[in-house]
């Protein structure tokens, strides 16, 4: 599926009936083949717009994938960067396909609900596409492991696309995936928790603050404009305080 270097629709099923660790790990290595991987230009914009707002020394990759984001934060931090999954296939991949340079990213196994980092360890983490796997009460936690890596003033920074206009086919399309994620956790064992419906602004904003952090978004024009003339996409930037 997606392209003929991509994973087969058996492989996908697979994967989907599988646990949440377990699937990533098959899904390794053709992920960066599918829709799933953060687009280039998403990664570039979301860069562009935090170097102003920098400088940032040591930066966390949250839930890193394959490392597309950890590549992409080579170009942003300027002393250590660290990218932290729990599937040990992808952290494989994003290890082999990380090319040498000055600033070698340092790749992590844990769970990032509880991160094995000192606290103040970092004054930057990341995350692009991760929130999906987590219920929403679970973020108040994850928010405060990330409160506790961070260095006072240090930001948690992720883009955020604009949500689909009610009736248009992306917003029936994500309502049908997460409906049918929903009857597969309700039947099947393990659960697979990747909802797309969960992770409003609003919402998020209030939690980030009761975690002790400041909440600021930037518009990232480069990756375009809704017909009202409102973002498609938005860098948000919570600094701890």
């Amino acid at each position: 599926m997606f392209t003929p270097e991509g994973p087969t629709a058996r492989e996908l099923a697979v994967q989907a009936l599988s646990s949440i660790e377990r699937g990533y790990d098959l899904l390794a290595p053709k992920f960066d083949a599918t829709p799933f991987r953060t687009p280039a230009r998403v990664l570039d914009a979301f860069i562009a717009g935090l170097k102003p707002l920098g400088p940032f020394a040591d930066g966390l990759d949250l839930c890193c994938g394959t490392g597309a984001g950890t590549e992409a934060l080579r170009g942003l931090c300027e002393r250590s960067v660290t990218g932290v999954d729990f599937s040990a296939g992808m952290l494989d991949t994003a290890r082999a396909a990380s090319a040498p340079g000055a600033l070698d990213p340092r790749w992590v196994r844990a769970d990032v609900r509880a991160l094995p980092f000192a606290p103040g360890s970092f004054d930057l983490v990341a995350t692009f596409g991760a929130f999906g796997h987590f219920l929403p009460a679970e973020r108040p936690e994850l928010f405060a492991q990330v409160h506790r890596v961070l260095r006072p003033g240090g930001g948690f920074a992720f883009p955020v696309p604009a949500p689909p206009r009610v009736g248009s086919r992306a917003y029936w399309t994500l309502w049908g995936f997460d409906a049918a994620m929903r009857v597969r956790n309700a039947l099947w064992r393990p659960t697979f928790v990747m909802y797309y419906r969960t992770f409003g602004l609003p919402r998020v904003r209030a939690e980030l603050a009761a975690a002790g952090f400041t909440v600021e978004t930037y518009a990232l024009p480069e990756l375009g404009t809704r017909p009202d003339g409102s973002p498609l996409c938005r860098t948000v930037l919570a600094r701890r305080r």
